[in-house]
């Protein structure tokens, strides 16, 4: 076995951490395996060559993008603040084509996804990318199917993660497809990294939902809905945890939120639910009761009212799976049900 060739196109304005997230992750790789040879040869090319700006000020070193020619195992591309104008180059997207033709799998990080959806590699398939950006996304790749919920999604040889370090997360996962779970788990161990990061990105954006409101009795009442989700959640008792009239606290609430109470709890509500679906084996009847459902019949009216598909079907669609087979469980990980 030769090393894997890692191909890395950097713009301006890049997000450092896009791209020196994977890299680290491949480059210990090298360092801890007994074999380096059979590691990855890591490479950065960009139309800035030689020396590219990062939007935090860092500045990488990469070769003229016509160094990247020939066979390439893994081809990623990051996002960042620059990603306007790279959505512009047409040459940038001409080459990021040209060059997933001739690689074995194609990964983005954050953003980066928009330059895979630019390029018409995601057409037909599933993806994702930042949780702030996936509406936007969706609106303008219609026929790109944009999940908000995971951390990454692996769809044939297209890998595209969310926010920033989730690409030193799924530059995990690939070490594990190409070295197995043991020599990842070394890897993480060393980086003092999560092997597998419970839960999907879904937990990040409804818990940053909560830095929306301004006022400190709205935001701590919405990091104790997101603590009691197991129980009911009436207006009353959420205005008592804010000190504040029921009907002062719900008026509030909504103007700070852009939700009333109710609607906001049941979007939390729902989106634990996805989550859960998404990273465990539980039950439908056990998911339920979690999110506050008391009664599962409850529950499936209002997911599918939410989601247009079943929990059930939710979860075949979109459980996320290492490409090991493992679900990655919420409070444990344990091999996929046949």
């Amino acid at each position: 076995m030769t090393q894997r060739r890692v191909v890395t196109v950097v713009f301006p304005g890049a997000q450092a951490l896009d791209v020196t997230g994977p890299i680290e992750v491949f480059d210990t790789v090298n360092r801890l395996l007994s074999e380096p040879d059979h590691g990855y040869r890591i490479e950065c090319v960009s139309a800035d060559a030689p020396w590219v700006r990062t939007s935090s000020g860092v500045v990488i070193q990469a070769a003229p993008l016509n160094t990247g020619e020939g066979p390439i195992d893994t081809l990623l591309v990051p996002g960042g603040w620059g990603l306007k104008d790279a959505l512009a180059n047409r040459a940038l997207i001409s080459w990021i084509r040209q060059a997933a033709s001739r690689s074995r799998r194609v990964v983005s990080v954050c953003g980066g996804s928009f330059l895979l959806a630019e390029a018409g590699l995601l057409d037909g398939r599933r993806a994702t990318t930042h949780w702030a950006y996936c509406e936007d996304m969706a609106r303008r790749y219609p026929d790109v199917a944009v999940d908000p919920g995971p951390i990454f999604v692996w769809d044939g040889p297209y890998v595209t993660s969310a926010g920033v370090s989730t690409g030193i997360d799924t530059a995990l996962a690939l070490v594990e497809a190409d070295h197995g779970a043991a020599h990842a788990l070394e890897m993480a161990r060393y980086l003092v990294l999560t092997f597998k990061r419970h839960g999907g990105q879904s937990q990040f954006s409804t818990m940053l939902d909560a830095q929306l409101a301004e006022r400190a009795p709205i935001r701590d009442a919405q990091e104790w809905i997101l603590d009691n989700l197991d129980g009911p959640l009436p207006v009353p008792r959420l205005a008592e945890r804010a000190n504040m009239s029921p009907r002062n606290f719900a008026r509030v609430f909504r103007r700070e939120v852009g939700a009333t109470p109710g609607q906001y709890v049941a979007r939390v509500r729902i989106a634990r639910a996805r989550m859960l679906l998404e990273t465990t084996d539980l039950a439908v009847g056990q998911v339920a009761p979690r999110c506050g459902f008391p009664a599962v019949e409850t529950f499936l009216r209002s997911f599918g009212r939410a989601v247009g598909l079943s929990p059930s079907e939710y979860r075949h669609r979109f459980q996320v799976l290492s490409p090991s087979g493992l679900i990655v469980g919420a409070d444990r990980v344990e091999a996929s049900p046949a």
